[in-house]
């Protein structure tokens, strides 16, 4: 099968990895794919794209001169010309090119966030991540669409990361540590946790936020002394080793590739109930704290640290990569059978 990738961002974070670990599993299993992405994605910087694409993952860069516009136009030429049985849009602008290439191929997206008409209703199918997804899909483009689980591949950290990481920065060996991780935007709440850390006032606790964006030196003036914020990491196992809760305080969070990732190292989570903190809390083992509430998420906090130090075994079986990309594949043939039909 050939299956075209489209990935119009250009700064990694849960999506871009959902979007890459998919397309190196096509390959590995001896499918002919392509991403394209633009050429700000394939800067030399550490949140750029190209140089986490696995080498057996063609990959074709568009431009990014004036916008993207250019960037959407040479897609689609590229999705004509290379003639995939897939062409497969992650986020607004990628599938914003697949429009008007009726018939060309199965033209589908993975809702990494929302359905949106403007991005998704002129495709051929959906992938939602979370059930909670569906119920906005059209009835006709909701019967060609399916809900397949996010996925997470374990990376163990590196020897001694959570001693060196601690070591580093100034935090005990023997503090306790909320941590969050992933992009500083408001859209994730870390306002709202800063402010439910200061109220819960636990001695010796410290707080950890690992990641970059708009919001970062808003959430950086507001945090009191002792938080660590480093900015964006390439070494997120590291430092979620060097946790002891995660902790999400979002607005908004779909689905959660990060919850996954606190999962597979067995830290307790605490949770807003985002749409993603609420599909995944029971899971978690306890409530989800109500959405921008940081007295209530000052009270999670207590509770979870009074509960002591521990690891918890989450069944991770049930977020196994393997699994969920034999079932983007079937979506996959079946809709090429589908779009086959109807182009006669």
């Amino acid at each position: 099968m050939r299956i075209a990738h489209l990935l119009l961002t250009s700064r990694f974070a849960g999506s871009e990895r959902h979007a890459l670990e998919l397309a190196a599993a096509q390959a590995e299993a001896g499918h002919e794919v392509r991403l394209v992405i633009r050429r700000k994605a394939a800067q030399d910087r550490p949140d750029a794209i190209a140089h986490r694409v696995d080498p057996k993952v063609g990959v074709e860069v568009v431009d990014d001169w004036l916008a993207r516009w250019p960037a959407k136009r040479q897609a689609a030429k590229f999705v004509r010309s290379w003639k995939p049985d897939v062409a497969h849009a992650h986020l607004g602008s990628a599938c914003k090119s697949l429009r008007g290439l009726d018939g060309t191929c199965l033209r589908v997206s993975t809702l990494h966030i929302e359905y949106k008409p403007q991005h998704h209703a002129h495709l051929d199918g959906l992938i939602a991540i979370a059930p909670w997804q569906l119920q906005a899909i059209p009835a006709a483009l909701r019967a060609n669409s399916v809900q397949i689980d996010n996925w997470t591949v374990p990376v163990a950290p590196s020897p001694g990361a959570r001693e060196r990481i601690r070591a580093g920065h100034g935090i005990a060996a023997d503090a306790f540590v909320f941590g969050a991780l992933g992009r500083v935007e408001h859209s994730k709440g870390l306002d709202v946790l800063v402010e439910a850390f200061k109220r819960a006032d636990i001695p010796g606790a410290r707080l950890v936020i690992v990641g970059q964006g708009k919001a970062f030196d808003a959430v950086r003036a507001a945090a009191p002394d002792g938080v660590v914020m480093p900015g964006f990491t390439d070494r997120a196992h590291d430092w979620l080793a060097s946790f002891d809760v995660f902790v999400s305080a979002a607005r908004s969070e779909p689905f959660g590739l990060v919850f996954l990732e606190a999962m597979s190292h067995g830290l307790p989570v605490v949770a807003s109930a985002s749409q993603g903190g609420s599909y995944l809390a029971p899971l978690f083992g306890r409530p989800p704290v109500p959405v921008g509430d940081a007295a209530a998420l000052a009270q999670a906090l207590v509770e979870v640290h009074a509960a002591g130090r521990r690891r918890v075994d989450y069944p991770m079986q049930r977020f196994d990569r393997a699994a969920r990309v034999d079932e983007v594949e079937a979506f996959y043939r079946a809709g090429i059978a589908r779009v086959r039909h109807a182009a006669g």
